[in-house]
């Protein structure tokens, strides 16, 4: 198991920011904020999996083909390899906390297919 985040880091990205809440063996937990109007990139991993709970807010939710609108007390899975997206329409921050497990654990670990912040 290869882990590269410490708890308590802290990034900010275009759409909002996210911190990481804690750090196990074959675990990373981080509390997610995307502003309003805002949302990640289309993406997919190659070595995590990641487990989504939605605790402010509506999430507008991308998995493969399919978008599906998440609410609070709300839960998605995100098996590695499926492409996906969380979204923020509405008028307040999104908050949820992102569970990811896997082999390697890392920031590189995301492979952009689209991406409205050019970073791809």
């Amino acid at each position: 198991m290869t882990i590269y985040y410490k708890k308590g880091e802290q990034d900010q990205r275009p759409w909002g920011e996210w911190e990481t809440i804690d750090v196990g063996d074959k675990y990373i937990v981080k509390r997610i904020t995307v502003h309003p109007n805002s949302k990640l990139s289309l993406q997919k991993h190659e070595h995590r999996n990641e487990h989504w709970i939605i605790t402010e807010g509506e999430a507008i939710v991308t998995l493969n083909a399919e978008t599906k609108i998440v609410k609070e007390n709300e839960h998605v899975f995100i098996p590695v390899q499926t492409i996906h997206r969380v979204e923020n329409k509405g008028p307040n921050n999104l908050t949820f906390i992102e569970i990811q497990t896997g082999d390697i654990l890392d920031e590189k670990d995301i492979i952009r297919l689209e991406d409205i912040y050019n970073r791809i």
